[in-house]
């Protein structure tokens, strides 16, 4: 393989050096460095992070081609600097079984432009019913280290309880989607006062709060890890945060969209604004911005969420729930936290490459930018800004909240394992 040379770069925004990569290795890194026949990159002025690791990714296959592909999820992952996905377990069929999560470890293998996990599913055909195949997941090729049943909650205790267990064995982690489900029958936004004025079902802060103060108390008494799939609001800021003070072993997920977005936005009717869970108050925004900050909150995942056109394109009642996030995921934590001076880059390259990384065992990846590690790269250029338009998404669907909002920065080069798959913002 080649040897790159990017030149001048702000390695997670200091000072400027020159990294050398050498196959699939980073050779060095330094001031002035030179490489014979080295292509070369000119990055001044420009962030250099190691590779994003996105923890919650829905790349739909199989089942929803129409949506999404591997193929297509992973060039969008690259578009936006990611060089690991991990990928949520309800397709068609479930990835609840050791043959459907090695289906998609291998498509990922063959396709993909960034490494794909499997997330296996932590009950039977996501019914919350009865285990799936822990274990066997865990054996097979795929190696799933990380279980959710996400879109739907794990909402018997004994049942989640049985899963912490089991996991343990083997040091794995249950990623919850916290939605009691009794709480939010017919919900169709935040219960508050928007959804007083509109008329529309109310999805309150306890259905998710209640059910995160369950599962922590789980963990603790399990002595296992329990992990919180896009947490969005006040009161789950605070549970988690007293949950870690009493040394249990929980960590927390933010999206994107949830440290920008509110449910004022629900007042267009535009089920583009349609997700779960749902978008929350501006004191919600402030509270997951300072608990992302300040490490309560461990890492932004995107919960890339495609869905195709005739899915959105209806009444709000109709519309499916989600957002595409993975191109734009890097721009709106640069808006939200780097901007506003919550984050500098280097906490930006913790909460979005070293800790999903750590959280997901994701082997090679979120590592330091140093000689001797992997070479799995992100090239921002920080000073641009423009208008998303997604039109030109490499995801196969289009249902972005963003469309028209101009946002900062944008991933200009990515390399995974030395190979480029973003030059110049042109997937390779």
């Amino acid at each position: 393989m080649s040897k790159i040379l990017i030149r001048g770069a702000k390695v997670l925004g200091g000072e400027p050096q020159d990294v050398l990569i050498d196959g699939e290795t980073i050779a060095e890194v330094g001031r002035d460095l030179s490489a014979e026949g080295a292509e070369v990159v000119e990055a001044a002025g420009k962030v250099l992070l190691p590779g994003l690791v996105d923890l919650h990714t829905h790349l739909r296959e199989p089942g929803r081609e129409d949506s999404e592909t591997v193929l297509t999820g992973t060039r969008a992952a690259a578009s936006g600097g990611y060089t690991s996905v991990f990928a949520m377990a309800n397709t068609f069929p479930v990835a609840d079984t050791a043959g459907v999560v090695e289906q998609v470890y291998r498509l990922g293998r063959e396709d993909g432009y960034c490494d794909v996990q499997p997330i296996g599913a932590v009950t039977v055909g996501l019914e919350g019913r009865k285990l799936a195949e822990l274990g066997a997941m865990h054996e097979s090729a795929a190696g799933v280290t990380v279980f959710s049943d996400d879109g739907k909650c794990v909402d018997d205790a004994v049942i989640m309880r049985r899963a912490l267990e089991y996991v343990k064995a083997f040091g794995g982690v249950v990623a919850q989607h916290a939605q009691e489900p009794r709480l939010t029958e017919g919900a169709q936004m935040n219960e508050g006062v928007v959804s007083a004025e509109l008329g529309l079902g109310g999805w309150p802060a306890v259905a998710e709060e209640s059910v995160i103060a369950r599962d922590v108390l789980l963990a603790e008494h399990v002595g296992s890890r329990v992990h919180i799939c896009h947490l969005s609001t006040a009161g789950s800021v605070e549970i988690v945060r007293w949950a870690k003070s009493r040394g249990i072993d929980v960590t927390a997920e933010v999206t994107p969209h949830h440290l920008l977005l509110t449910d004022e936005l629900v007042r267009t009717y535009n089920p583009v604004y349609k997700v779960n869970p749902p978008l929350r108050t501006e004191r919600d925004v402030h509270a997951l911005r300072e608990a992302l900050a300040d490490g309560t909150i461990d890492i932004v995942a995107t919960d890339h969420a495609p869905h195709p056109h005739e899915d959105k394109d209806c009444e709000w009642a109709a519309a499916a729930m989600g957002m595409v996030g993975l191109e734009t995921a890097l721009s709106v934590v640069q808006d939200t936290m780097v901007d506003t001076g919550l984050l500098d880059w280097a906490g930006v390259a913790d909460r979005m490459s070293v800790r999903p990384a750590q959280i997901g065992q994701a082997t090679g990846h979120g590592r330091p930018v140093s000689a001797g590690e992997p070479a799995n790269l992100t090239l921002v250029d920080t000073a641009y800004r423009g208008r998303v338009d997604p039109a030109g998404f490499a995801s196969r669907s289009r249902n972005t909240p963003y469309e028209g909002r101009e946002l900062p920065g944008r991933v200009t080069h990515t390399w995974l394992r030395g190979k480029a798959t973003l030059v110049d913002g042109k997937l390779t």
